[in-house]
């Protein structure tokens, strides 16, 4: 029953991505799971704004890209890819494969750096008025 509510979602191509991660992504993901990086969650191969985001933290708006050799070629690609994500509130940044595999460590710090510059304040909570601006008040207390 439930499927039927998820017609027109990449969930299907999402899971499979995630079933068959590049050594890289495999490498950084074993950083990222769990709160791992600073208690932040992140999420594989995310579908965002009808793309894939190989990394993303929601609550920072923010994605992380590993791009190999097959992205040298699709530079006008990537370009118009981060513009879209960009336009719905996120804040993308790359790394390439070999920069990962030579300096984790340094990475690691970049994205933690860039969580924090795109963290969001947190929501106020509800107000103690009730709904339509009236208060509760004791019978025969006085405004």
């Amino acid at each position: 029953m439930g499927a039927r509510f998820r017609l027109g979602r990449p969930t299907e191509r999402a899971r499979d991505l995630r079933n068959e991660p590049t050594v890289h992504e495999q490498l950084l993901w074993l950083h990222l799971k769990g709160g791992r990086l600073n208690g932040l969650k992140f999420s594989r191969q995310m579908p965002i704004a009808g793309y894939f985001g190989d990394f993303v933290c929601r609550a920072k708006r923010l994605i992380v890209e590993l791009d190999g050799s097959q992205h040298a070629e699709a530079d006008a690609y990537d370009v118009e890819r981060t513009s879209a994500l960009e336009r719905i509130g996120y804040r993308v940044i790359r790394f390439w494969n070999n920069d990962l595999t030579s300096n984790m460590d340094g990475e690691l710090e970049t994205i933690a750096a860039a969580a924090n510059a795109t963290g969001r304040e947190p929501t106020a909570g509800p107000s103690r008025r009730r709904e339509g601006g009236r208060s509760r008040r004791a019978p025969g207390d006085s405004q």
